[in-house]
């Protein structure tokens, strides 16, 4: 029994020796099949990668499998290598059918959700569901059509711009320009309940060829009732596209000539004074206490915006170097200033 055992292990363990080297080669079949397999392991990761790996992996067992079969005639060669093959190609269908499940209908969407929805981590999986609330359908307009007519239009829906530019005006003035990538329509939804009715208080006119898409409200509300992250996910969107609407226009809001209301508190204003008012370029002294630029070493970083960034020029507004100061006073003939809260905290609650 031991004298068994130990030529069973030295069969299975020790390496054969080779009485020679054959200056035969194994044939066509044999090197070409390798050299795919060389080739297909190297693909990427994902599920193009798996795809391009199986899909060279196959024929590369294919070749294996009929060298088997013609050249060697070996039973054992044949089968590894057909099961092998068996396996590549399941794994092909299965990515085909992965690919064909997570996929958009249209390059359109699928730009969309590139841009906007993946870097905000959203599931190709939800993505779908926010898509098929508006039927998967891309809606366009062209040059000089309407959106929306102030006091006519009813809020029915919420659309988001995938290309062109739109102009938002009251009573003919001009607001501002919605871009790609913004809402249409965010400040209207934002205004209503889901039971209420309401009407657009501005014009939105088409100035470049636009191609949006559109949720109907008592669609797109279903789904936020249903889907919590979805609803989070709209809250997010729409307030900042409401912020960015809100800074466009904070350069158009006046309280007085030469003075630029911030939106953000009514009582912190810019002052828009020229460089005449000065000849050395530098502000005048306000009659209660020194200069700004004396009493305050720190203005250089608080004339600039929360983000960083220095307040935008307007080639409309009085010029000077003085243009972006800060000041803090109370407006007693301005609604909604600090002075009718009696308090910064007041305000702010």
């Amino acid at each position: 029994m031991t004298l068994e055992n130990t030529s069973l292990l030295e069969n299975l363990f020790a390496a054969p020796v080779c009485d020679g080297w054959s200056n035969n080669t194994e044939g066509a079949l044999y090197h070409l099949g390798n050299t795919i397999l060389f080739l297909g392991y190297m693909g990427g990761s994902g599920a193009y990668g798996c795809l391009f790996i199986f899909g060279l992996l196959a024929p590369s067992f294919l070749c294996l499998t009929l060298w088997g079969w013609m050249t060697v005639c070996g039973p054992d060669v044949v089968t590894w290598n057909l099961l092998l093959l068996l396996a590549c190609l399941v794994q092909i269908c299965h990515l085909l059918y992965r690919l064909r499940q997570e996929g958009l209908p249209s390059e359109e969407l699928a730009a969309l959700y590139q841009d906007v929805y993946l870097p905000l981590g959203v599931p190709i999986q939800v993505f779908k569901e926010i898509a098929g609330a508006f039927d998967n359908k891309v809606l366009e307009m062209k040059v000089g059509e309407t959106y929306a007519v102030e006091g006519k239009t009813p809020i029915e829906k919420l659309s988001f711009l995938l290309s062109g530019r739109i102009n938002v005006s009251l009573e003919g003035q001009f607001l501002h320009y919605i871009h790609q990538h913004q809402f249409l329509d965010s400040p209207e939804w934002e205004s209503l309940r889901p039971n209420e009715d309401g009407q657009f208080q501005v014009t939105l006119t088409v100035e470049e060829d636009c191609r949006f898409v559109s949720w109907r409200r008592r669609r797109l509300f279903s789904l936020m009732s249903k889907e919590r992250y979805v609803c989070r996910l709209f809250a997010v969107m729409l307030g900042y596209d409401i912020a960015e609407k809100l800074y466009n226009l904070n350069n158009k809001l006046y309280i007085k000539s030469g003075v630029l209301l911030d939106i953000r508190l009514p009582s912190l204003y810019h002052v828009l004074a020229p460089s005449s008012q000065s000849s050395e370029g530098d502000p005048p002294e306000r009659a209660d206490g020194p200069s700004r630029r004396e009493s305050d070493p720190d203005r250089g970083r608080r004339d600039e915006t929360p983000v960083g960034r220095p307040w935008p020029s307007d080639p409309e507004l009085p010029s000077g170097e003085d243009s972006t100061s800060l000041v803090l006073e109370d407006f007693t003939d301005v609604a909604g200033s600090l002075t009718d809260y009696g308090s910064e905290r007041d305000y702010l609650r």
